[in-house]
């Protein structure tokens, strides 16, 4: 399997995992608001996640802010349930944020060079992920 078609799957996945707390955004909309709120983020950026299969290359700053802010909602959300803050179990939920980060990094596209620009893509595009 090469690299693009492991990369698309990954944003499939995470996309669908995304979407799929569409459901739990619902619920939690009047007992816990602040929470489906941060629901919502992650039900749109999965449409967009999905979105981007078509063209990973072109969506690289899309890929690169879905694993940096996997990581800081990890480190956040570790911190508190490290201190008792949140509950322990929710440490689940810490490392699937670090593994999402840490696949989208290994499987980013690589930057955009000249022979990419030839067709069409702005050179805007070559921001580094890491």
């Amino acid at each position: 399997m090469n690299r693009e078609l492991a990369l698309k799957i990954v944003l499939g996945l995470v996309g669908v995992l995304f979407l799929l707390l569409t459901y739990p955004m619902l619920i939690f909309a009047r007992q816990d608001p602040a929470l489906s709120m941060m629901f919502s983020l992650y039900v749109t950026l999965g449409v967009f996640l999905l979105l981007a299969i078509r063209n990973p290359a072109a969506n690289r700053s899309l890929i690169a802010f879905t694993a940096w802010s996997s990581f800081a909602h990890a480190a956040v959300m570790g911190t508190q349930a490290m201190r008792d803050m949140i509950s322990r179990g929710e440490l689940g939920g810490v490392a699937a944020l670090v593994v999402i980060g840490v696949a989208l990094i290994a499987l980013a596209p690589a930057k955009y060079n000249d022979s990419t620009r030839a067709h069409g893509y702005p050179a805007s595009h070559t921001v580094p992920i890491a």
